[in-house]
Order: C-alpha cells, then structure tokens, then sequence
C-alpha cells in the first residue's frame, strides 16, 4: 500500500512541475522521478499523440529502456495493428485513465499479444501500468511504466488508482510543454519537400524518395527519444487495420520536429489482388495552417468561446464585429480576450496572432498560398 505522505508530496511535486512551463524533455523527466518515488518502476516509455487521433508522435525512454530501440517497429505494428483492451486508442475510447495489465488479465499475461511477443521476451517485463494524459476530451500523451522480472510485484489497485488520479494534471503539463516547444529557438529547416516511403508486405520500407531520411531523422524526440521511426510503424499498424475494413478513417498524424517545422504525415494501404496484405505508402509533407492552427489553439486551453473568438481574431475581426457575431456585448468579447491573453501568454492581438502562427509561418504570412493550402518552397 502506498503511503499517505508519499502520494500526496509526489501529487504536490507534479503540480508544481505541470505548471512551471517546461518544455517536453524535462517535464517528462520530472514526471518519472516524481512517479517512481510513489509507483517503484524499472522503465517507462512516455508517447505523445495527436489528440486527435491518438496516433504516436514521438517517445521518451527512461530507466532500463533508455537506449534499446531495436524492437521498436514491432511495438508500433502490434499497438495500432492490434486490438487488446489495454492498448492506448482502445483506453481512450473507455474513457479509461490508467489501468495493470495484470490486473486486467488476472494475472494471464498471455492474453496479451504485446506482452507475450515483445516486453517479456525481449525486456523481461512481466507487468505493465498504463496512464492515459487525458484534459477533457483531448488525449494528449500516455505513460507506459514496467516492472522486470518473473517475480516482480504486480502494480497494484492503489498505484493504478493514483497515477489514474494525475491524468489531468499531466495532461496540463504536456500542453504546456508543446506550446513552450512551439515558442523555442527555431532550428534550421529542412527543405526537402514532401517524402514518400513505400512499405512492403513485411512491414519493411523498401522504397522512399529523396529527403525522406532526413524527414524522418527530424522525428527525434530529445536526448531520451525512442527510435525516430516510431510513428511511422504505428502508422503501418493502423493503415494495416484500415486496410482490412476493421477501421473507418485513414490513419494520419501532425508532429512538430526537431526542426521546428510541423508535419502531416499520411499512411495509406494499397489493395492486392491476391487478397493478402500490400504496400502501404506514408507521406510526410509541411502541415498547411488550417491543419495545426486548432492543435495550438487547443493547447491553451481555451472555452469553445474562447476559441470562437481566437478564430476570429486570426481573421482580423474587430471587436464589435466579434460582439454582433457572437450576439454578445463588446465588453464580454474584451472579457473573453483577456482569458484568452492570460492562457497563451501573450499581452495582444498582434502578440497572439504570432504565437498561434509561430515561426513556420510568421515570417510568411504575405506569401501566398498554393492550391493546396500551404506555402510555396522557399527558393
């Protein structure tokens, strides 16, 4: 049984953490020192999803995980390929915060596919808690942490029960991260337009065309990344679901990478005439701004209303117009941008408009656009 003290020191910690303004890499790590003092772990793994979607972004290993990146397509094709209740998208969908496998299974890890072909196997990790980062309706990262071991001590309801209880307060934390991120030092980007990478029946990429390598390299996550590939084969796992009719929408994600530039990448099954699994074709591509404008705006943490006013804002509406639209009095519309300043950190219009914008568009705001919703390639 975990200790009063303990938990509620570890609760005040993470607080202080989620809403000091970290930028991703240390927040993350704060949030593994803090949790093991409370929930003893041998490795944790941290992904982030599109909130969308809840396709993997990028991930972080911490402990006995650091540095083994070796099986880690594997972990994408049988996350998103396969359907187990303790998966993240099948959590989400329960509105299940946190959850042990063994509990789950009552001890019979062998009902778990991940478990039996991959964390035992390879890790020996026999048991597995899950946390899903979770602010409202919007998922926006989950926490894998493993104990090693034949005859390591299971998680119990207790640790389940408290890591479910810091969902929220996580969550905030990785909102706050993604918008520091956002607002960090811009590397040099990388222009090698759109990437396409071919998948053969194997899950293998035998095919890709100029630049892709380097569009994928930019997938790293900082210093405790997991392999940079890693979103690409969860992306096959799902197109491999779509492909089969066991899911309705074509998996896609936006990620920011380490260049500062935020991406759309893509995966599409091909058919085969033979019936047995095909290619799958990824692309990554610039993210147009009507794609990531919601994503950033959604990481403040607005009202629906304040949305509505940011929107408009963004198109240069002046307040009166926003106040007859919105059926409101001018003073409330004021009101609604003065929470709106407080949340994004900014002092005005012109201020808000550039941190929603950030630098991949900023300094392109007068280009126009092409056809399809994005900017001409810099020449």
């Amino acid at each position: 049984m975990i200790s009063s003290l303990t938990t509620e020191r570890v609760r005040r910690d993470i607080d202080v953490v989620a809403h000091a303004g970290l930028g991703l890499d240390d927040f993350f790590a704060e949030t593994v020192e803090s949790l093991r003092r409370a929930v003893p772990l041998d490795a944790a793994c941290i992904g982030t999803f599109d909130p969308n979607t809840v396709m993997l972004t990028s991930a972080r290993k911490y402990g006995d995980l650091l540095g083994q990146d070796h099986k880690d397509p594997e972990w994408g094709l049988l996350e998103y390929g396969r359907v187990e209740p303790s998966s993240y998208r099948e959590l989400v969908a329960r509105r299940c915060d946190a959850v042990g496998l063994n509990l789950l299974t009552r001890g019979r890890a062998q009902h778990s596919e991940r478990m039996t072909q991959l964390m035992i196997p390879e890790y020996c990790f026999h048991d597995e808690a899950r946390l899903v980062l979770r602010d409202g309706d919007r998922v926006w990262a989950g926490i894998a942490m493993f104990r090693s071991g034949a005859g390591c001590r299971p998680f119990t309801e207790d640790e389940i029960e408290f890591l479910g209880s810091l969902s929220q307060t996580l969550a905030h934390g990785v909102r706050i991260g993604l918008l520091s991120t956002v607002v960090a030092e811009k590397r040099p980007s990388i222009n090698c337009g759109p990437a396409v990478l071919i998948i053969d029946r194997n899950n293998d990429i035998v095919q890709m065309s100029a630049g892709s390598q380097e569009r994928i390299d930019d997938l790293a996550a900082g210093p405790n990344s997991a392999a940079a590939a890693n979103p690409i084969y969860g992306l096959i796992g799902a197109a491999r679901r779509y492909g089969a009719g066991e899911t309705q929408v074509p998996p896609r994600l936006r990620v920011r990478g380490r260049s500062g530039m935020w991406l759309v990448i893509n995966a599409s099954p091909l058919s085969s005439a033979d019936g047995r699994p095909g290619e799958v074709v990824i692309t990554i591509e610039e993210a147009r701004p009507p794609e990531i404008i919601p994503l950033v705006v959604e990481a403040f943490g607005l009202t629906v209303r304040e949305r509505d006013v940011t929107q408009m804002v963004l198109q240069n509406v002046a307040t009166k117009d926003i106040a007859a639209a919105l059926h409101v009095s001018a003073y409330t519309v004021q009101d609604h941008l003065k929470s709106i300043f407080d949340k994004a950190g900014v002092r005005s219009r012109r201020e808000l408009i550039a941190r929603v914008y950030f630098d991949q568009y900023a300094q392109r705001l007068n280009e126009p656009l092409t056809p399809s919703g994005t900017y001409s390639p810099a020449g």
